[in-house]
């Protein structure tokens, strides 16, 4: 749509908007069960808070996991570039490790793939009751727009959702991203599958939205090499037949012989027929009947007694030369040997509706671990990743969840990061890796073109917490007595906001134990400086934060700080 020549959205006529949306939401969810009233960090007003929160972080309790066991970090590898080449794993908040991944990665992300809540209503997104849908449009929006940059120029951004967000969440990256490449409509589960009664209707199929930065990007081809059975045939000729109609899998096909043409006689078969080989053309149809010619790819390898069927490229687009595995030349056994260099490979659009209901049923034990929330199908990521990389291209999942994205990258020989903030399922991430390490074989791992052995490594990372130890703490006291001794150490080692005066919340420390247990716990939170929850780069050597002499050799090889 155009106004004087102009699209709207150049115009800036139309836009989404809803509350907070020039926020920045931090999101500190720690565990799934959390319910947090968050703080909006408003980026005109707040913009000094905003850039000290969304600076590199301290990185911490570094691993490396192999086929020996856990053991400490030495160093990163890194390729000829100078760009590390590990599998990384990274607890944090999500927001946070992605300001802290541009150091290192942007431009550099092949496809990023993310699995976020829904935000159904009943799911783990528990932010705001009041504004749910503009939260959750914010938390989006601050999380897509930092991991954008980390996209390559080619590279894909993929997000998975249901009905309830899909319309605004796909307003909001036509704002973001340069191309909208396609959707996919992924099925789910069984039509008929029995839900509880206060569903009105079954929700069977779920979404993802493909887009890039680059606006002349175009979703790619599927191309289709044929298997030996799909593109040969093996023509047969009775003692009695005429060379001009031959049996052709089990149809009668009519052969136009040039002027000049060779028939050799190989031995009959049990059946008492004769195998021929033939130079020779076909004149074929397609299913509208008209004549075509399809694209040709060498191959390595071809059975014996094959007779191929190539596309004459020549003048005469309508005829197709064959080809007998067995050429006029060395007799060997009673056979000719020679292989033909051609073979028909097929380009097709590809769909946008997969079903992937039976890979849904089977997903419990994938991994070797147990996730009910959302798990997703190695067969479902497999299929999405080799779609959008090759090899050894850098794969980003930063709502990780059980780890599906990481542990199909590792079978497939993608690298790979995943970031997580929620305690249970990092732990599920390790565990269900370390298993992949040691030759798990479900999911993807028996596909022919898999053939998962085990081996290979990844390294663990935390941000380094600071007051955010402190905000777990105080979302998990069950009462006054714990509420109070983390007030105690808030005093002496916590930072506060710059406004709190220690003295007076002393004061009226008689009308705060008044207060109930979830009032308490909203004013300890509120005293706390929202900008310190990680230890910053730039605090690396201030003696306040402790950064021990381990966090600061992680930190300095990742940023390639000097020492």
């Amino acid at each position: 749509m155009t106004i004087g020549g102009k699209y709207l959205k150049q115009r800036n006529e139309v836009a989404l908007v809803w509350p907070f949306k020039d926020c920045v939401l931090e999101g500190g969810q720690s565990r799934e069960e959390d319910k947090r009233e968050e703080i909006f960090f408003n980026e005109t007003l707040a913009q000094d808070e905003i850039t000290q929160l969304l600076e590199p972080k301290v990185l911490t309790n570094a691993k490396r996991y192999t086929s020996k066991g856990e053991k400490p970090l030495e160093k990163f590898n890194r390729n000829e570039k100078g760009l590390i080449t590990d599998n990384l794993i990274i607890k944090g908040n999500n927001l946070l490790a992605l300001h802290t991944l541009k150091e290192e990665f942007a431009g550099k992300v092949k496809l990023i793939y993310i699995d976020p809540p829904y935000n159904t209503g009943s799911d783990s997104f528990r932010y705001n009751d009041s504004f749910n849908q503009s939260t959750w449009l914010s938390f989006m929006k601050n999380r897509i727009e930092s991991a954008k940059s980390l996209l390559s120029p080619s590279g894909t951004f993929l997000v998975q959702c249901s009905f309830h967000q899909f319309a605004y969440l796909k307003v909001l990256m036509n704002d973001i991203f340069e191309k909208h490449l396609c959707d996919f409509n992924i099925q789910v589960r069984h039509p008929d599958r029995a839900l509880t009664g206060d569903k009105e209707y079954n929700d069977v199929i779920e979404y993802i939205l493909i887009y890039s930065n680059d606006p002349n990007k175009k979703m790619p081809f599927k191309e289709e090499q044929k298997t030996i059975d799909d593109y040969t045939t093996r023509i047969i000729i009775k003692e009695d037949s005429k060379p001009e109609t031959l049996q052709c899998d089990n149809k009668l096909v009519e052969i136009y012989l040039p002027d000049q043409y060779t028939v050799e006689t190989i031995p009959a078969n049990k059946e008492g027929l004769k195998k021929i080989s033939i130079r020779g053309s076909i004149r074929e149809k397609n299913s509208s009947g008209r004549f075509f010619v399809k694209h040709l790819e060498k191959l390595k390898r071809y059975p014996p007694e094959t007779l191929f069927k190539v596309p004459d490229m020549g003048d005469d687009a309508v005829s197709h030369r064959f080809f007998y595995s067995a050429p006029l030349g060395k007799k060997n056994g009673g056979y000719y040997q020679g292989m033909p260099t051609s073979a028909e490979v097929t380009k097709k659009q590809y769909s946008n509706f997969y079903n992937f209901e039976r890979e849904y049923n089977n997903v419990s034990k994938q991994g070797g671990i147990e996730f009910r929330n959302g798990k997703k199908p190695e067969e479902l990521l497999k299929f999405l990743i080799e779609l959008f990389t090759e090899k050894e291209d850098l794969v980003l999942d930063y709502h990780l969840g059980s780890g599906t994205t990481a542990a199909v990258c590792h079978k497939i020989n993608r690298r790979y990061i995943g970031l997580e903030q929620i305690q249970n399922q990092i732990d599920l991430s390790i565990n269900r890796l370390n298993n992949v390490i040691k030759d798990d074989q479900t999911g993807v791992s028996k596909c022919e073109d898999v053939n998962w052995q085990g081996g290979g490594e990844f390294v663990y990372l935390e941000l380094k917490k600071y007051n955010q130890i402190f905000i777990e703490q105080i979302v998990s006291a069950g009462d006054t007595k714990a509420v109070l001794k983390i007030w105690e150490e808030m005093k002496s080692k916590s930072f506060l906001n710059y406004n709190v005066d220690i003295q007076k919340q002393e004061q009226h420390i008689e009308a705060f134990k008044a207060l109930t247990l979830e009032e308490q716990k909203q004013h300890l939170l509120e005293l706390l400086d929202k900008n310190q929850l990680y230890v910053n780069l730039s605090s690396l050597n201030d003696k306040d934060f402790a950064v021990s002499a381990e966090e600061k050799k992680v930190t300095q090889d990742f940023y390639q700080l000097k020492k």
